[in-house]
C-alpha cells in the first residue's frame, strides 16, 4: 500500500518541481538586481555599467545596482558572478579582457569563460589606444619609439593589470617595435589613467572608452588605435595597422552575463530588455559619445563571439610568446 502511495506522490513531486523555474521567470524580476563591474569605478567597463544599469532600470521596472568588484584584472570579480545564484537577480558586465585575453596567458583560471557563465548580450566594442602623458615630446607612434630609444630603461607604461588587454597591447607594440619599457600593472585602468596624467607614467593602452574624457580634455594625447579603421571620434589619428604594426585588429568589448544556469526565460527577458535599449536613439548617442559603436547580439551569437575572440588572443599569445610580466 505505501509503495501505490509514494509513486504517485513522487511523480507528482517531481512534476511541480519541474514549474519552479517557469513560476519563478515568470514574475521576474521583482526585486532589486545586483551588476557586477569587474574593474574599479572610472574605467571604460564602469562607465558602460552604470549607463546599462540606468537603461535596464528603467525597462525592467526595478533598480539595478552597480557593483563594483576589482582585482586581478577582473577574475574576482567573474568569480563572484561564477558563485551567484543562477537566478537572474546578479548580473556582470563581460569585458575582453577577463572573458578572452586571461584564457591566452593564466595556465589555470579559476573560471571557464564559456562553461561557467550564461550569455545574455553583446554591447558593443571600442578600440585600445596608444596614449602619452602630454609631457612626452611626440605627436606620433615614430617620434615616440624615438623618443623611448633615447631613454633606455627610463619610460614606463602602465595597465589595467598583469594580462589584461592594455598589457597584452603593450607587449605586442613592445616586440613589434623593439623596445624597452617597464610594465607597471594597476588595480584597473583607473589608477593607470591618474599615474599616465600626473607623469609617473609615460604610456598607457586604454580602452578609448575610459580615455577619452582625459583626451578631450588635453591629459593625454593618443598616438595609436587598435582596429580595422579610424574611430570617427579621432579622425586624425591612424591605427596601428596604417603604420605597418599587424595584430593590432582586435578590440575591446563589452556584454552581459550571468551565472552559468540561468532559466531560459530569465535570459530572455534581460536579453529583450537589452535589446531594447540598445535600439534606444538617447542611447545610442550617449555609447558613441563614449566612442563605443554598438553591436548588439543574441545570447547565442555573443557566445559564438567570445570564443572566436578567445582564439585570437590565445592564438596571438603562443605566436609572439607573449609572456606575464612578474
Amino acid at each position: 500500500m505505501l509503495k501505490k502511495l509514494l509513486v504517485p506522490a513522487l511523480l507528482v513531486l517531481g512534476f511541480v518541481s519541474t514549474l519552479v523555474p517557469s513560476a519563478q521567470a515568470q514574475g521576474y524580476p521583482n526585486k532589486s538586481i545586483r551588476l557586477i563591474v569587474p574593474f574599479p569605478p572610472g574605467g571604460g567597463n564602469d562607465v558602460i555599467g552604470r549607463i546599462i544599469a540606468q537603461k535596464l532600470t528603467e525597462r525592467l521596472g526595478q533598480q539595478v545596482v552597480v557593483d563594483n568588484r576589482a582585482g586581478a584584472n577582473g577574475i574576482v570579480g567573474l568569480q563572484a558572478l561564477m558563485q551567484a545564484p543562477p537566478d537572474g537577480y546578479t548580473i556582470g558586465v563581460a569585458a575582453a579582457g577577463p572573458m578572452a585575453v586571461n584564457p591566452s596567458l593564466y595556465d589555470k583560471l579559476p573560471y571557464d569563460p564559456i562553461k561557467d557563465f550564461t550569455a545574455v548580450g553583446m554591447i558593443g566594442t571600442a578600440p585600445n589606444v596608444l596614449c602619452v602623458n602630454p609631457g612626452v615630446p611626440a605627436n606620433d607612434v615614430k617620434s615616440f619609439i624615438e623618443y623611448v630609444k633615447s631613454r633606455p630603461g627610463k619610460i614606463a607604461y602602465g595597465s589595467a593589470g598583469a594580462g589584461s588587454l592594455t598589457h597584452l597591447v603593450g607587449e605586442l607594440f613592445k616586440q613589434q617595435t623593439g623596445l624597452f619599457m617597464i610594465h607597471i600593472p594597476y588595480r584597473g585602468v583607473a589608477p593607470a589613467n591618474v599615474d599616465l596624467i600626473s607623469g609617473q607614467t609615460q604610456a598607457l593602452f586604454p580602452s578609448l572608452a575610459g580615455a577619452l574624457p582625459h583626451i578631450r580634455s588635453g591629459r593625454m594625447r593618443p598616438l595609436a588605435v587598435t582596429g580595422p579603421r579610424r574611430h570617427e571620434l579621432l579622425k586624425d589619428v591612424p591605427t596601428f595597422d596604417e603604420l605597418g604594426y599587424k595584430g593590432f585588429d582586435g578590440q575591446q568589448w563589452y556584454g552581459i552575463v550571468g551565472p552559468a544556469g540561468m532559466p531560459p526565460a530569465v535570459v530572455k527577458t534581460l536579453s529583450d530588455a537589452l535589446s531594447q535599449v540598445l535600439a534606444q536613439q538617447d542611447f545610442k548617442d550617449k555609447l558613441s559619445s563614449e566612442a563605443v559603436a554598438l553591436l548588439p547580439l543574441s545570447p547565442d551569437a555573443f557566445t559564438a563571439y567570445v570564443k572566436a575572440d578567445i582564439e585570437r588572443w590565445s592564438k596571438l599569445a603562443k605566436e609572439r610568446k607573449i609572456e606575464l610580466e612578474s
